[in-house]
């Protein structure tokens, strides 16, 4: 029985990445700064930092692992401490690599982001393309990248660039605009509308990890979902679909922007330059490299995916927003200033 270590497991993607690999048989390890309460007899969770040697010590002397899931990660706009989210994410790859090199572990699964780019694209993203982040989370995850990629004679590395990972329970940023499709308020848009912006769906994302525990090499590959439509055509699916009176509002680019760049540099918005910069841009990848290299196949759209995320927020609204101690993309991201713009809707 084959036995895996995922780092970030008690969260979102863990959470369900866990949950494929126990059930095609095999055994599954996690470490999380959050407490993880899943119940499986070939299931196992540890509490505590990818960072802490004793812990990492104990992890390794007790279980044999034939691969690492690395998805553990910090994200800019939840840790206001910087120091601390390089720390973890770059830091807790260099230290991933050391323990997989000290056990003769030689695959490690790595989620990268699009946050490595913040410009608007007329074409597909091909991985060839140079990274060019603006944010510290963009920057620590090239930076992650890097240490993967130099161990590359010792550690057979897939880094899967990803977008949004969406699925049933999928929260964050996204939780503010599940909250105004609920209440059937207006929903402001930054632009026309037109632009399109890709997402992956987690169950695709989990057969992936599958797909790649097979490629002896270390690789790059971006992920993503076929046939990306417009913001305006995925949001108004999803509205007709939940029978919300939502509009969608549109608003210049220009002036939209600038006010959420004031927003965020006063520290009253939750949307930083990576995110105000992505909803009013273009973002697809080119997914050609994955289908050909390792047979990968896209099961759902940008807007069923959506639809799911909404769905399961809709009918656990009341649990959801009680929620306590989970990771930032189970629980729904303040609205900061935005919750007095939501009551002018």
């Amino acid at each position: 029985m084959s036995c895996y270590l995922i780092t970030g497991g008690a969260g979102f993607f863990g959470t369900i990445l866990k949950k494929y690999f126990l059930s095609i048989g095999a055994t599954c390890v996690s470490v999380d700064l959050e407490p993880d309460n899943y119940n499986h007899d070939n299931f196992t969770s540890y509490q505590g930092d990818i960072n802490d040697n004793k812990l990492m010590d104990d992890i390794f002397s007790n279980h044999k692992f034939d691969a690492i899931f690395h998805c553990a990660a910090l994200l800019a706009h939840v840790k206001k401490d910087l120091k601390r989210l390089w720390q973890s994410n770059v830091d807790g790859t260099q230290n991933i690599c050391n323990y997989a090199i000290k056990h003769n572990i030689n695959k490690i699964v790595f989620i990268s982001s699009n946050c490595l780019w913040a410009k608007n694209f007329d074409e597909n993203v091909k991985e060839t393309e140079t990274p060019n982040p603006i944010e510290i989370y963009g920057k620590s995850k090239l930076e992650a990248e890097r240490i993967l990629l130099s161990h590359k004679d010792k550690i057979n590395s897939i880094i899967f660039r990803s977008p949004t990972i969406m699925d049933e329970g999928r929260l964050g940023l996204l939780g503010i605009l599940f909250e105004f499709i609920d209440e059937g308020r207006k929903l402001p848009m930054v632009g026309d509308g037109k632009n399109r912006y890709q997402f992956i769906y987690a169950k695709d994302m989990a057969k992936a990890f599958e797909l790649a525990l097979m490629a002896n090499y270390t690789d790059i590959f971006n992920i993503g979902s076929d046939d990306v439509k417009t913001f305006n055509e995925v949001y108004e699916y999803v509205i007709k679909k939940s029978d919300s009176k939502t509009r969608l509002l549109h608003f210049p680019k220009l002036p939209m922007i600038l006010a959420m760049k004031i927003c965020f540099w006063l520290g009253i918005s939750p949307l930083g330059p990576y995110q105000y910069k992505m909803i009013a841009s273009s973002f697809v990848f080119d997914t050609t490299k994955i289908k050909e290299k390792l047979g990968f196949v896209p099961t759902l759209k940008n807007e069923e995916m959506l639809l799911r995320a909404y769905d399961f927020y809709h009918k656990n609204k009341l649990e959801i927003l009680n929620r306590k101690d989970v990771s930032a993309h189970n629980s729904v991201a303040k609205m900061g200033v935005i919750k007095i713009l939501k009551w002018f809707m």
